[in-house]
């Protein structure tokens, strides 16, 4: 048999593994994760019984194929009852779901909520025309942003920044309240130093015009057949014990199979032939040093140090390789008995807080960036879901930099605080428990050498016997379905003896894949 060596355990790396599997018998599959978790930056920790995502994940995609995989791994279930929640009541499943035994292997519908924290008020994300916008910007700064946006669609700047993405679309001051200070809080960076294809990739289709259309497009009799952006939805699928259990159950799948998958072993090393062809990988566990031959190798992990542990390459994609930024992310769970939030929307909650599933902090008074109520993901997450509120408080950082360094004590004390500065909670003593959560380059950024990847992407195409898959495997901000359709290309590539890999890498490039593909999800939010 042929041996196909998988590196990392994330969304990219399990559904190649699990495609190679399903499709063929040529194939023994060996993935290696370096941590205990699956799903990569898309697990789910499980804290005294309070489980954690780490940076929330939806699941919603336009690629029909995406959204079948999901359903044949975890079928879809209806959203819950208050009554189904408290009294842990099994709900109906579609005809052909998972048998009693496996009646948490399912995918909620979940109701999409999430707003902007600015000023110590509500506002839509994305903004929408709501009497409650107007009222919370006040009557001069609503008259200035219009004035702003009149003055954007008339002079349209050239688009080198991301900082002339966001106002060719939204205008100054809308720019100024609502983006400049939490993009420069998520990368360390301002706006006016990012490339614009950061907002190309994420933002497509969002803007004022896009929201306006939204507006009137449901006041029509039908909504059937309404076309809507996808910075727009208004509901998506769920696990409901969070999205690493999505992950769980493929890793389960992918033994099933045959598969093996390595787990608390991290690749350090990757060796070449002098015909550019890799043939092994070497990597640690349990204090050794083992290295591992292969034919095909398919790697998500970042290509930062996928080039560094590679030998024999070249200068230049070296360099581009070594330069290549990342944003790091924390994040402290946090059980309190409530929330001084109150709900004042028409949707129904258990325990009668905000519906928000994450709430992004534009406060210049903190670092926080956002915070998610995990009560309102999934209420299977909780515990005790009638007398606690879990939220995730989440902090982008640098690894290395203070906040990284700081203990868990530390972190606490720090982010609780800046819960009760924003009114979150009146007094530190209100919290019953904690626990932090940390991940390395969660986020790879567009810049440095960033504007020069076209290189190095040539180079690791030019090795044959390597594909690079997901968020990190290929430098780019990928949501969940654009890193499985990166493996689903790569899989489709080896099985047909296909060598180009444009098709790889075109996933969340080219306009024309994405007509092609009925384009999937792509949103300014972090996920």
């Amino acid at each position: 048999m042929k041996k196909a060596l998988i590196i990392g355990a994330g969304p990219a790396g399990l559904t190649a593994a699990y495609e190679l599997l399903k499709n063929t018998t040529e194939y023994e599959v060996v993935v290696f994760e370096e941590s205990e978790a699956m799903g990569g930056i898309s697990k789910t920790v499980n804290y005294n019984g309070n489980r954690m995502d780490m940076g929330g994940h939806r699941f919603f995609s336009k690629v029909p194929e995406v959204n079948a995989w999901w359903e044949a791994i975890l079928p879809m279930q209806g959203a819950p009852t208050y009554d189904d929640i408290l009294l842990q009541r099994p709900m109906p499943l579609k005809e052909g779901g998972p048998d009693p035994e496996k009646e948490d292997r399912v995918m909620l519908t979940r109701h999409r909520v999430s707003r902007i924290y600015f000023d110590k008020k509500f506002f839509d994300y994305p903004i929408t025309l709501k009497p409650e916008l107007f009222i919370n910007m006040g009557f001069l700064n609503t008259v200035q942003a219009a004035f702003s946006y009149l003055a954007s669609v008339l002079h349209k700047r050239e688009e080198h920044s991301l900082e002339d993405f966001y106002i060719n679309r939204f205008g100054k001051k809308l720019y100024s309240m609502f983006f400049e200070n939490y993009t420069e809080n998520l990368w360390g960076r301002h706006p006016s130093e990012i490339a614009a294809d950061w907002g190309a990739q994420r933002v497509k289709g969002l803007s004022i015009f896009a929201i306006i259309k939204d507006v009137f497009s449901k006041m029509l009799p039908s909504k059937k057949n309404r076309k809507v952006e996808t910075s727009l939805i208004e509901e998506f699928s769920y696990p409901k014990l969070g999205p690493g259990q999505l992950w769980e159950v493929t890793a389960q799948e992918i033994e099933r199979l045959g598969g093996t998958i390595k787990k608390n072993c991290k690749v350090v090393g990757i060796t070449k032939s002098a015909d550019n062809k890799i043939i092994s990988l070497t990597y640690e566990c349990n204090g050794k040093r083992i290295t591992e031959t292969g034919d095909v190798f398919i790697s998500s992990m970042p290509v930062q140090d996928l080039v560094a542990g590679m030998n024999d390459v070249p200068a230049e994609p070296a360099r581009i390789a070594a330069g290549l930024p990342y944003r790091d992310y924390m994040t402290l769970g946090v059980l309190v008995p409530k929330l001084n939030l109150v709900n004042k929307t028409k949707l129904k909650t258990v325990s009668n807080i905000v519906p928000d599933c994450w709430i992004y902090v534009h406060d210049r008074t903190v670092k926080m960036g956002r915070f998610q109520i995990y009560n309102n993901w999934s209420p299977y997450m909780i515990k005790d879901l009638e007398n606690t509120v879990w939220l995730g408080l989440e902090y982008f950082c640098n690894e290395g930099d203070k906040y990284w360094n700081m203990t868990e004590e530390e972190f606490a004390k720090f982010a609780i605080d800046e819960m009760v500065k924003m009114g979150l909670i009146d007094h530190a003593d209100e919290v019953i428990d904690y626990h932090m959560e940390k991940v390395k380059k969660a986020y790879p950024a567009y810049f440095d050498t960033y504007s020069e990847i076209d290189t190095l992407v040539e180079y690791l195409k030019s090795i044959d016997n390597l594909y690079c898959v997901g968020r990190n495997g290929q430098h780019r901000y990928n949501n969940i379905d654009h890193s499985m359709m990166t493996s689903f290309e790569t899989v489709h590539n080896i099985l047909n003896g296909i060598t180009n890999k444009d098709n790889i890498w075109g996933v969340n490039t080219e306009q024309e894949y994405h007509e092609n593909k009925e384009e999937a999800e792509n949103e300014l939010e972090v996920d």
